[in-house]
């Protein structure tokens, strides 16, 4: 049976360990809140985009622009939006997991955004071809140069898609990991919700909306298109990001909650051992008296 001792200083250790995970659940609450209404706000926009790309590929000539068709190349080339930081429950490895049981092939390279998956990659000996760190909150400007390489890389022919591995955020409680297809465009699904679906391939040309391209649609495309491509993975990465702050601050919650059970239960324990431990003085001279008697 442990001392008093021993006892006092676990529970001193425990309280020490809560208030840490209580300040950290603080930090993480606050920094979620910010990451869910950046994500949120941009959700429409990103959306909205997509359904319009995705009717245009419908009713585009073909060969208009190579983001509307699939690439020659046999490759495929997937980003993972990881975090750079740990204690957020399994989001990670869900993930990671999500990642592997894709089905995705032999011929796959990896580019990464987040320390967690780029340590992960290397030691599944996966052929990572760049890492790019993105500060918290994340920036357009940062994110528009993963989108520069990710168009070089599918410009060049190796590559049959593009396709984005992140944490779709769905509440604060909820994290779904998730594989969309970023190029060739195609009907992607933000936030769990979906404001068009797969039938929209199957619709024929003169149901699809009608525009007018003014100089031409291949100048449009080209415009249009690169900025869809930054625009959509900017929205992805948001969405990690708020997965990330959501998932951290539940698991520090979790956490102090647990600490909180821990010092109850060794509060009670402590309280028997200094009970028995009494009772034990007193059954010593008590017996002391009766021998002198």
């Amino acid at each position: 049976m442990p001392s008093t001792r021993d006892i006092r200083r676990r529970i001193k250790s425990v309280k020490n360990t809560a208030q840490i995970t209580k300040a950290m659940q603080l930090v993480a609450a606050a920094k979620m809140k910010k990451a869910q209404d950046q994500a949120a706000n941009g959700r429409s926009y990103a959306e909205l985009l997509n359904k319009i790309l995705v009717s245009l590929k419908e009713s585009a000539e073909e060969g208009v622009h190579p983001y509307f068709s699939a690439g020659k190349g046999d490759r495929t080339l997937v980003v993972v939006i990881a975090t750079d930081k740990g204690l957020c429950g399994a989001l990670n490895t869900n993930l990671l997991k999500k990642v592997i049981q894709s089905k995705l092939g032999d011929e796959v390279d990896f580019v990464t955004i987040g320390r967690k998956a780029t340590q992960a990659l290397s030691r599944l000996r996966r052929n990572l071809l760049a890492d790019f760190p993105i500060r918290d909150p994340a920036r357009f400007a940062e994110v528009r140069a993963v989108g520069r390489f990710l168009q070089e890389k599918y410009l060049t022919g190796d590559y049959q898609k593009v396709l984005i591995a992140f944490n779709n955020f769905i509440n604060t409680v909820s994290q779904v990991p998730t594989v969309e297809q970023l190029l060739p465009v195609n009907p992607v699904t933000l936030g769990g919700k979906r404001n068009f679906d797969e039938k929209a391939r199957e619709v024929v040309a003169s149901e699809l909306p009608q525009y007018t391209f003014e100089p031409a649609a291949a100048a449009v495309f080209e415009t249009v298109l690169p900025q869809y491509v930054n625009g959509t993975l900017y929205q992805m990465v948001l969405e990690a990001r708020a997965s990330e702050h959501s998932s951290r601050m539940v698991a520090m919650k979790n956490a102090t909650d647990n600490a909180k059970q821990i010092l109850k239960d060794l509060t009670l324990e402590y309280n028997k051992v200094r009970q028995a431990a009494i009772t034990n003085e007193l059954l010593e001279i008590t017996t002391a008296k009766m021998a002198l008697e």
